[in-house]
């Protein structure tokens, strides 16, 4: 015998689109009652309604409310982001099973995220977009299930995972439910991490244990003024260290573009901030298995990288952008910059060389000269991790003098950090191809993928200066003695810098020693380079045999 039951249902209209009433039914929840009598065509209407109603989210009211903030509702966000008609939704009469604080009364098809699979420019992906338009998108434990399932089948059939957050947090009605649904989706990003590309879009909250998933990942998009990041917000902190602090100033998109280096791209609108990340995807590969994708590359038009030979001031002092150079290499218009204004002492992104994707990590004078410090070292070193993990070559080019000196920075850990890049690089099994610009002093050009930690190739320009220091500071210590008897300390210090430089400041005792396979013009680099891909792409390196390194985290 059937079990009956008397349950809550949805009809459209009514406030927030939706009115509760209550039916008598036969094991199923819809519209119309259910019974064996039914017909074909009221079967066809069943499934047509709940097909409108799941597609509806939390009804017209709250999709304008959401709308009124700026924001897309999640279904708009994968039209805009799967080709036309290639999206297949999974889970979509997934509900609740929660009875406890009203929710026994209020239930929606879908729970409140949108999961399936479609094409991004022709290729398999899986996605998910909470929908704030239900339950303001909290997480619960069917919620997190749709979720985990889309992950677990990322990674059986080898395609990029991506995340579109809209969310309140935990849906606090269902208690510590909510919290493990949360741990069995940060199980899934760690399992997947380095197994398949995971992109995170954060279009709206994310506070809590919910910044979690998103920090696991491996890119992070934010959108200025409607979305934030926060482990603790505004109300919290004012009451634990009485500060006043708005959302957008503790963590919204430009505060983790520039201050924390959580956000590795921002957009100014939903419509961009897609864009933005399809624009990502045409770098990387499908899963670590396989190699990036490349563009056709017409060699008839070769490009004119004459321009290359200027860029270098002629005073060692004098900054210049190494964006430039990063142009004068690469396939035009090919530069994708991450992480634009964090750490700007060091640029890194994607690019093309022939139509090739490589990972570009570049020392940048024009800030702080182009030092390595915390931030930068630990900035380049994830990025770094990324290309090795998804077969992206490396092309590396350095203008370092050395480590930024001080209190700050070596209280707060530049060693361990310094290590991480060091690290990052010296584990790195993918083609790796060094050009020195300028200065590659001390321990940082050991650091900046020299040939001593592993580097396939390593190129220097003519005026490339390889010592363990500048030529002042060493002659103030190899000839101290001498300079302070001197009649002239002034003059004869002079005399020495001279000597100095002329004996190291060039890159031909490197070259003697092999450390430097060829000291080229600076026009030639991108002829050398794109040979050197090409010599290298048949590459096969591996680590000793163990569990994983210990990276000094």
């Amino acid at each position: 015998m059937a079990f009956r039951s008397k349950l809550f249902f949805l009809e459209v209209g009514g406030n927030n689109g939706y009115t509760i009433f209550s039916r008598d039914f036969v094991s199923h929840r819809g519209i119309f009652p259910y019974n064996r009598g039914m017909d074909k065509e009221r079967k066809s209407q069943l499934l047509a309604e709940k097909n409108r109603l799941a597609k509806q989210g939390g009804g017209q009211k709250r999709i304008d409310a959401q709308h009124q903030r700026g924001k897309l509702t999640a279904r708009e966000r994968l039209e805009l982001l799967l080709d036309e008609g290639t999206f297949e939704e999974i889970g979509r009469f997934v509900t609740h099973r929660c009875t406890d604080f009203g929710l026994d009364k209020e239930s929606f098809l879908g729970d409140g995220v949108v999961t399936g699979y479609g094409l991004v420019n022709g290729r398999m992906v899986y996605v998910y977009a909470q929908d704030f338009t239900v339950f303001g998108g909290s997480l619960a434990e069917a919620h997190a299930e749709k979720i985990c399932r889309l992950l677990d089948m990322a990674i059986k059939n080898g395609a990029p995972i991506i995340g579109l957050n809209d969310s309140g947090g935990a849906r606090i009605q269902e208690g510590v439910v909510s919290l493990g649904g949360y741990a069995d989706v940060f199980y899934r990003n760690t399992k997947a991490s380095g197994v398949i590309p995971q992109l995170s879009a954060i279009m709206g909250p994310c506070a809590g244990g919910a910044v979690y998933s998103p920090a696991l990942t491996d890119f992070i998009f934010m959108v200025e003024q409607t979305s934030y990041m926060f482990v603790t917000g505004p109300n919290v902190v004012k009451t634990v260290t009485h500060e006043e602090i708005s959302s957008e100033e503790l963590g919204g998109a430009n505060t983790h573009a520039s201050t924390s280096g959580v956000s590795h791209f921002t957009a100014a609108n939903d419509v961009e901030c897609i864009e933005e990340l399809k624009k990502v995807l045409s770098y990387i590969p499908q899963n670590c298995e396989e190699l990036p994708p490349s563009l056709s590359y017409d060699e008839v038009g070769e490009k004119d990288c004459s321009a290359l030979n200027e860029v270098i001031p002629a005073l060692a002092s004098q900054p210049y952008d190494m964006r430039s150079v990063v142009d004068g290499i690469v396939d035009d218009d090919s530069f994708l910059e991450v992480q634009k204004d964090f750490a700007e002492n060091m640029i890194v992104g994607f690019a093309r060389i022939e139509g090739r994707s490589v990972g570009i990590v570049a020392n940048q004078p024009m800030v702080l000269a182009g030092v390595l410090d915390i931030h930068s070292s630990a900035k380049g070193a994830r990025f770094v991790r990324f290309c090795d993990a998804f077969n992206i070559p490396l092309l590396v080019l350095v203008d370092v003098p050395g480590f930024l000196p001080g209190t700050d920075q070596e209280w707060n850990g530049v060693i361990s950090n310094g290590a991480k890049l060091l690290y990052a690089f010296c584990e790195a099994t993918v083609p790796r191809i060094t050009v020195i610009t300028r200065k590659a002093y001390g321990g940082a050009y050991d650091v900046m993928n020299s040939k001593h930690i592993g580097a396939d190739l390593n190129f220097a320009w003519p005026m490339a200066e390889i010592a363990v220091m500048g030529a002042k500071g060493a002659s103030e210590i190899i000839f101290r003695s001498e300079i302070r008897k001197a009649s002239n300390p002034d003059e004869k210090l002079a005399e020495k810098i001279q000597e100095y430089a002329d004996k190291f400041e060039n890159p031909y005792i490197a070259a003697s020693r092999g450390y430097i396979d060829e000291v080229i013009q600076p026009s030639e680099t991108r002829k050398k380079v794109a040979r050197g891909l090409k010599m290298l792409e048949n590459k096969v390196d591996s680590m000793p045999k163990k569990r994983h390194g210990n990276i000094p985290l």
